[in-house]
């Protein structure tokens, strides 16, 4: 994705800002909110295609916003730092980021005057013990990093499965209309996985079919909606007979409390081809 240009925004409807997806490496989206003039950038993991997408669209950075502290997110800071002299850096305070220099943690707010926007911050652990979400609650956006993927869920690396549980929880409890910001483009494997432990789904086909439809003509699946993942994402799911179902029935769980029926999805997926 690194030779792809810019993606063309999505605009807002709220407000008059807009966000541009901007590829990198093989499938991550580094994201830039503007509003025509200023932005700010969410997990710039490579500072190239980023100064190169601020020059093509006139912009100037204002702000620098970090959901956790792997590379591919954070890898580009240092440089877009010197790029912009005293740009703002804003990251998790529980994780330790080089080139941070506001860190956050769960009730936190930023403003970025100059967009204007306020996000609000959530603390989301799992995928990283640091990782943390921002919401705009006015613009309804959410920038979630690796922890609510289109159609999934990051990886647990650091933490467990009821952590990353209840973060899923607080993040699928935000209005069914924000639009959901995630950090790679994974949605058409995470979704022939929710294919394959809920294939009674008939919304999921649905979204699967528009979905390999985007990517055939090489456009984002991303973002998506808080709306759309409660009604496809399994690890939003796991109340759903078929889902519990289904993990009998492969021999991969018989306890069916939601933590655990959550657990045994994510397992499931970390080895599903």
């Amino acid at each position: 994705m690194t030779e792809q240009p810019a993606t063309p925004a999505t605009r807002d409807p709220k407000s008059a800002l807009a966000v541009l997806a901007v590829p990198a490496f093989n499938d991550n989206y580094l994201w830039l909110i503007h509003d025509g003039q200023q932005a700010a950038v969410v997990d710039p993991g490579d500072a190239t295609p980023v100064l190169a997408a601020l020059a093509a669209n006139r912009l100037t950075l204002g702000a620098i916003l970090l959901t956790h502290h792997h590379a591919d997110h954070v890898g580009g800071v240092l440089a877009l730092a010197a790029a912009f002299p005293g740009i703002p850096v804003y990251g998790p305070a529980r994780e330790d980021i080089a080139g941070l220099t506001h860190p956050l943690a769960e009730g936190d707010q930023v403003t970025l005057a100059q967009l204007p926007l306020t996000l609000e911050v959530i603390d989301v652990p799992g995928h990283t013990l640091g990782h943390i979400a921002y919401h705009a609650p006015a613009a309804e956006l959410l920038f979630c990093g690796d922890t609510l993927f289109a159609g999934g869920c990051g990886r647990i690396f650091e933490g467990t499965p009821a952590q990353m549980h209840r973060s899923l929880a607080k993040l699928s409890s935000l209005p069914p209309a924000t639009a959901v910001y995630c950090a790679h483009e994974y949605t058409l494997s995470n979704l022939r996985f929710a294919a394959a432990v809920e294939p009674g789904n008939a919304a999921l086909h649905q979204r699967i079919a528009a979905d390999s439809a985007k990517r055939e003509r090489n456009l984002p699946t991303v973002p998506s909606t808080i709306a759309l993942e409660h009604a496809t994402n399994p690890f939003l799911r796991c109340d759903q007979a078929e889902i519990a179902t289904s993990l009998q029935e492969s021999g991969r769980s018989t306890n069916m409390d939601e933590v655990s029926i959550f657990a045994a999805l994510r397992e499931w997926k970390n080895v599903y081809k």
